[in-house]
């Protein structure tokens, strides 16, 4: 079974001296990792040592292994795919079992810092910095499949910059000041500045500013990227929700016109509620401040909640909404309807867009040729979407206490099925569950790969009930006595809804074949 995992870039110099291999540069106290051998070394060593002894095989040994490995899947597992196994999946115990006491961080102050820790699903490495582990990965590559539909849906293309960014161009902005001590900032061998990007109005302009061939009907041009960014937080806090080190999508576009500008702003605040509506999160867009990005227009889209550090003024009359920091005054009174009242909440700001007019183009000499084959300067916009940040803003809102409940689209896998406790009256139902998770994949193409069997059969039914809660699986069939029955039935739990249900096979096949993936 392979897992895919991903590990931080930044990494202490205390980490690098403990490995004995600093290598380059310090980099405020930190710098960014070239070489990953001494992360796996920290955090799965007997994985390692047995990876590294496999390396060292005689050739021979390559050979017959190159010859096993040249035998169809098929031959080998019997035309079946092997099923995923709970047991196999790298949640390391000795990263998850914190429990609720006096052993987890005092800094952790939040319910989806805490459920993430505590599901194996994110394991700190320096402050704001996180490795995220295979069923992290698994959630976080659904969310992108999902932004990259919509994003392509209005005409955006995918593209990846450079993270190591010149402070000529950040110096040509005038940013590289602006941006202060947020700004992860760094020299090469050679003395030359440079900055770990936070954000790419500055290299997408200058990449586009170097085709003198764009013309206008090429445009609107919509060019985005979903990659890390880093920010040199003060007081990194809450997990994901606050980090140094993120995932993002930011679009930039260039327009012909300031009209049809407006019209490609509104075109991606159209797809950004869309997104929020698919994953089942109830976002509310406001007015908001165009910091130090700059523009004419700016709005931020919030996912209300008690831990969110924005506060929201929403009128209950119209359609209003802004964050408290565009306003002037402390009245209560709506600037739009006047007769509404403004309500204050709180809100973790998810995505954010701007209209940015020609600040950027002008100064990079971002021009195209327009209708009479004249250079013209373009209109631009910029659009961020907080791609580890709607990860957890998501648990952060729809969790329960004591486990975590996913978007129905983000859950890692859909499907857990537990057999019997080994040795227990029924302990012949598991043949059948093993049977079933085959079926279910056979019979439904679209939940293949989503369904897992906890086959920790050492570990009684509750303990493996309360497993799965701590991990939400959105639906979690129990393999019992009714399986045997000769119209076998099994017990489906809905955890998204807390409803039990027994169910037929049939009944089972029809339930999940609703169940939407991506």
């Amino acid at each position: 079974m392979t897992l895919l995992t991903r590990l931080p870039s930044l990494y202490s110099i205390t980490f690098w001296e403990q490995q004995t291999r600093v290598i380059g540069r310090e980099v405020s106290c930190s710098t960014v990792g070239p070489v990953m051998e001494p992360v796996l070394h920290q955090l799965c060593p007997r994985v390692f040592q047995r990876l590294r002894r496999t390396l060292i095989l005689p050739r021979r040994n390559h050979s017959d292994c190159a010859e096993h490995n040249t035998t169809p899947a098929s031959a080998r597992y019997g035309h079946t795919r092997p099923p995923l196994l709970v047991s196999r999946l790298y949640q390391p115990s000795n990263l998850r079992d914190v429990g609720q006491d006096s052993r987890l961080p005092r800094d952790m102050t939040c319910k989806s810092q805490r459920l993430m820790q505590q599901a194996g699903l994110i394991h700190a490495s320096n402050p704001g910095c996180y490795y995220y582990l295979p069923a992290t990965v698994r959630s976080m590559e659904k969310l992108v499949r999902v932004i990259d539909q919509e994003m392509q849906g209005i005409g955006g293309q995918k593209m990846d910059m450079p993270s190591l960014c010149s402070a000529d161009l950040w110096k040509t902005s005038e940013r590289w000041d602006l941006m202060g001590k947020e700004l992860f900032r760094l020299k090469d061998r050679h003395g030359g500045d440079y900055c770990l990007g936070p954000t790419h109005e500055e290299a997408v302009t200058t990449l586009v500013a170097h085709q003198a061939t764009l013309s206008y009907r090429q445009l609107p041009l919509l060019l985005y990227q979903i990659t890390r960014k880093f920010r040199d937080e003060p007081k990194p806090k809450f997990g994901l929700l606050r980090g140094r080190e993120f995932y993002m999508k930011d679009m930039y576009s260039f327009d012909v016109s300031e009209e049809a500008a407006y019209q490609t702003y509104e075109s991606v605040c159209q797809a950004y509620t869309r997104l929020f509506s698919r994953l089942g999160l109830r976002c509310v867009q406001v007015q908001a401040d165009t910091g130090n990005i700059g523009g004419k227009l700016s709005h931020e889209f919030q996912l209300p909640a008690d831990i969110g550090e924005d506060r929201l003024l929403v009128c209950g009359n119209c359609s209003f909404s802004a964050n408290v920091e565009t306003l002037s005054s402390d009245g209560t009174d709506c600037p739009q309807c006047k007769t509404g009242t403004l309500v204050e909440s709180k809100g973790i700001e998810v995505g954010h867009t701007f209209y940015l007019g020609k600040k950027y183009s002008q100064l990079f000499n971002a021009t195209f040729s327009n209708a009479q084959n004249k250079p013209s300067v373009a209109e631009m916009g910029c659009f961020g979407l907080g791609v580890t940040r709607i990860l957890a803003a998501a648990i952060e809102v729809m969790s329960t206490e004591e486990g975590i409940r996913w978007p129905g689209l983000l859950a890692p896998y859909q499907v857990c099925v537990l057999p019997p406790k080994k040795g227990s009256k029924v302990d012949e139902v598991a043949l059948l569950a093993n049977e079933l998770v085959h079926a279910l994949g056979e019979a439904l193409p679209r939940l293949r790969g989503e369904v897992v069997l906890d086959d920790r059969t050492q570990m009684t039914i509750g303990k493996r009930l309360k497993d799965a809660n701590r991990l939400g699986y959105p639906y979690v069939i129990v393999v019992g006595q009714g399986a045997l029955e000769d119209t076998p039935r099994f017990e489906v739990i809905c955890q998204q809804t807390g409803e039990t249900i027994f169910l037929s096979k049939d009944g089972l096949l029809d339930l999940l074949g609703r169940v939407e993936t991506v």
